[in-house]
């Protein structure tokens, strides 16, 4: 059976997702229009809003981020920093645009810390409720493992800070791994 041609509205609405990700990344959300955005995806404004009905339609699904987060039961116990910190910045170098805008327009909007506080509630809090030692100290602990590898994103790729960015991928899992494990697994000082 013959696969179908891709929709014309398929690519009209990659475009348009492909053109926000990198105006939202750049200008943050406040600076970002709708006018700017269609003109970068080389389509009239009406489509934008046709697809998505308004900017924050198009932020809503611009930010519909799923982590994939690996399941640590299919893990050993000692390897899930490593396993976390390698698939984070698979996800990053995968999805760089993404991700990049997730960061900058949630620390500069309240919808986008609401998006990134969602995010962190639904798939990194349940990875940490399910490893940790003491259920209760699993929000503190998913909480620090979110801010080590926030900080990374932020130094290696948004800033790019050529200390953070000259570091070999397995360098900086090596370095951060014992970092995170720890935070999943030690015992709470």
């Amino acid at each position: 059976m013959a696969e179908k041609p891709p929709r014309r509205s398929d690519a009209t609405r990659t475009a348009i997702l492909a053109a926000a990700r990198e105006r939202f990344a750049s200008d943050g959300y406040e600076r970002a229009t709708i006018r700017a955005i269609a003109k970068d995806a080389q389509i009239d404004p009406s489509m934008v809003m046709r697809y998505y009905g308004s900017k924050e339609g198009l932020f809503d699904a611009v930010l519909d981020v799923d982590l994939r987060m690996p399941d640590p039961q299919r893990l050993r116990p000692h390897d899930v920093g490593e396993a976390l910190v390698d698939h984070f910045l698979t996800l990053w170098e995968e999805n760089n645009g993404v991700l990049t805008a997730l960061l900058r327009v949630g620390v500069t909007n309240p919808a986008g810390a609401q998006r990134l506080q969602g995010i962190f509630r639904d798939q990194v809090l349940p990875v940490a409720q399910r490893i940790c030692p003491d259920p209760e100290q699993a929000p503190a602990r998913a909480g620090l493992i979110v801010s080590q590898m926030l900080g990374l994103a932020l130094a290696r790729y948004v800033l790019k800070l050529p200390p953070a960015v000259a570091l070999a991928r397995e360098e900086v899992v090596a370095w951060l791994a014992p970092t995170v494990q720890r935070y999943l697994t030690a015992p709470h000082p």
